[in-house]
């Protein structure tokens, strides 16, 4: 006797609470994991939640106009944005406007202020070594102290070194205590004395600039006039001024010597005296805060220079670290302010270097997105700022709510209008697809910086219609099969695999659309095309783990089986066909001998 044949999916759909119980524990997971991290609701983005808008004009060196072009401009707002998002401000919008402006719009958050000052700092980057410096203003005294000559802008203890080599590294207490030629150097009773002094020792005599080009004769034969005038400027510069700081440096060539000012990590200005530029900022492959758990360095910043820029470095760092104090310290020149100055003790080659001091892990980040994203091709101007509430967002996130909701609703009374029963499954699948996105809109805030905006609310309302239309496709196949004069059981079984392909297709041309809207699209634009690509594959997830298994579970209860009338798969309201049956007539045995005791 041979044993019926099992359907294809016979087994597979037996067990229908396995895929039940697999997206039961999904569910539970993520929402488990989104009370875990903290983050309850979706981030919001500056349309809903308030931030900084930024309005930037592209402004032209002497003799540069060309120089504005769409080619430095879109170089600007890729620099621009990945300085902010260095910083982590999630959903930062930079964008061009017209042809020499950038909008920037920074979403309130807890870098936005860091991110607005980086922002607005576009000046060109530049290494520079330093010939003098000491406190300026009410924070200088008469005579200078070796700290003062001697201190960092940032940190008191920056030190410079090679990151490949630890046996000559300089310590933090030999720039503090000071050598006896340094106590020398920092004895010096007037500004202009040490000034004067540091530009007639020039510790770079034969620096270039970071052109490559070496300083001419005729420079050389009015080094004496340009000493004295950058001695004046020097004697009277009071870097606690904002207009003096603003002024400071202004119209300094990168091959000029130059003034500048900076702040050490007690908050007091300190005046700079610069040599020539040695290394551009835009030779600074990239820069990355690291905290050192090998040492007692704690956080640091690492370089990694272009091949150019080592050579260079590795020069400028030789002649400095034959110098004393300040004089072997370079300066890290943004925007005409000192924003680091550490020393060095040996001339760092192999373009790797490493900065350290007492840094903490905000300052180190700030320093390293600096040298990162430092080096704009253009200078910009700050025409505007604004600050942008969240009351007129919130306003069109209250409408567009109410929008959805009432889309919701007649999504919901057309499907209990027309399929009664069946409206359950596909309620049910609704719900569980809005709280999986809910759950993971929430978790993607704090791990890859998504924010929820008005058009990636609008993508989440469109996807109430994308994942009805897939439960529609599943209905009216089943519907088909019972109308064809199947049972709802073997219906339910055979109508999946054509809905299937159907809702495979359709939710795949919906997330391509959604995919190369998000590549070609910048702002919040992507916003739209996130959401809606995310809600797709959820469909996916729902129908395949959700919808089907519960159908084949309900299929299962009388209510459903028997074709109750508000079930909605009443075969006499469907126009069922009676079942098609075949009829055999019975076979007749082969002719053959017959018995004579039967005959």
């Amino acid at each position: 006797m041979v044993a019926p044949k099992k359907g294809r999916n016979a087994s597979a759909q037996s067990k229908p609470g396995r895929s039940l119980a697999l997206i039961l524990i999904a569910i539970v997971a993520l929402t488990g994991g989104m009370f875990a991290s903290g983050h309850t609701t979706p981030r919001l983005g500056i349309d809903l939640a308030g931030g900084t808008s930024i309005t930037l004009r592209a402004v032209p060196e002497a003799g540069q106009e060309s120089a504005i072009n769409k080619t430095n401009m879109d170089t600007a707002v890729e620099i621009m944005n990945r300085r902010v998002n260095g910083l982590g401000v999630s959903e930062a919008e930079v964008q061009t406007q017209g042809d020499r402006n950038i909008i920037v719009n920074i979403p309130k958050g807890t870098n936005s202020k860091e991110a607005r000052q980086q922002v607005g700092t576009t000046a060109k980057l530049y290494f520079r070594p330093v010939l003098a410096t000491e406190l300026s203003g009410a924070n200088a005294t008469g005579t200078p102290s070796a700290s003062e000559t001697g201190g960092a802008s940032d940190k008191a203890t920056d030190k410079a070194t090679d990151k490949a080599t630890d046996g000559d590294k300089a310590t933090d207490g030999d720039k503090a205590s000071g050598t006896p030629s340094d106590s020398a150097s920092a004895s010096a009773t007037s500004q202009g004395r040490a000034a004067s002094d540091a530009l007639k020792a020039d510790p770079t005599p034969s620096a270039t600039s970071s052109d490559g080009a070496s300083p001419s004769p005729s420079a050389s034969a009015s080094g004496d006039d340009a000493t004295a005038k950058l001695q004046q400027q020097y004697a009277a510069l009071d870097c606690t001024d904002k207009n003096a700081r603003a002024k400071a440096g202004d119209g300094a060539k990168p091959g000029d010597a130059t003034v500048a000012c900076g702040q050490n990590s007690q908050g007091q200005w300190q005046k700079y005296i610069l040599g020539p530029a040695a290394v551009d900022g835009t030779e600074v492959d990239e820069a990355e805060a690291v905290y050192n758990t090998q040492t007692a360095a704690g956080w640091t910043v690492t370089m990694k220079f272009t091949d150019k820029g080592s050579k260079k470095f590795a020069d400028i760092t030789g002649k400095l670290a034959q110098n004393q104090s300040p004089q072997n310290q370079f300066a890290i020149v943004l925007d005409n302010e000192v924003v680091s100055d550490p020393y060095v003790s040996q001339a760092l080659t192999g373009g790797n270097a490493e900065i350290s001091g007492s840094f903490d892990q905000e300052e180190a980040q700030s320093l390293a997105n600096m040298l990162s994203y430092g080096a704009l091709p253009l200078t910009f101007k700050e025409d505007s700022v604004t600050t942008v509430t969240a009351a007129l967002g919130g306003e069109q996130l209250k409408a567009g709510l109410i929008a959805g909701a009432i889309g919701l609703a007649l999504v919901v009374l057309y499907l209990l209008f027309y399929y009664r029963g069946l409206s359950f499954i596909a309620v049910c699948s609704l719900l569980v697809s809005a709280g999986l996105t809910y759950v993971i809109m929430s978790l993607l805030g704090p791990t890859i910086g998504f924010a929820l905006n008005l058009p990636a609310v609008c993508g989440a309302i469109v996807a109430i219609g994308i994942t009805a239309d897939s439960f529609i496709v599943y209905f009216e196949r089943v519907r088909d099969e019972i109308r064809e004069g199947r049972t709802l059981r073997p219906a339910v079984e055979r109508a999946w695999p054509r809905a299937r392909r159907t809702i495979l297709v359709s939710d795949f041309v919906s997330f391509l659309a959604a995919a190369v809207l998000f590549i070609v699209t910048v702002g919040k634009v992507q916003g739209f095309a996130f959401t809606l690509g995310l809600t797709t594959l959820l469909d996916v997830v729902v129908v395949f783990l959700f919808t089907k298994p519960l159908l084949t579970l309900m299929a299962r209860r009388k209510f459903f089986a028997s074709g109750h009338k508000w079930s909605g798969l009443d075969p006499k309201a469907l126009g069922a066909k009676p079942p098609l049956r075949r009829t055999r007539r019975p076979s007749r045995p082969a002719a053959g001998p017959v018995d004579p005791k039967e005959a």
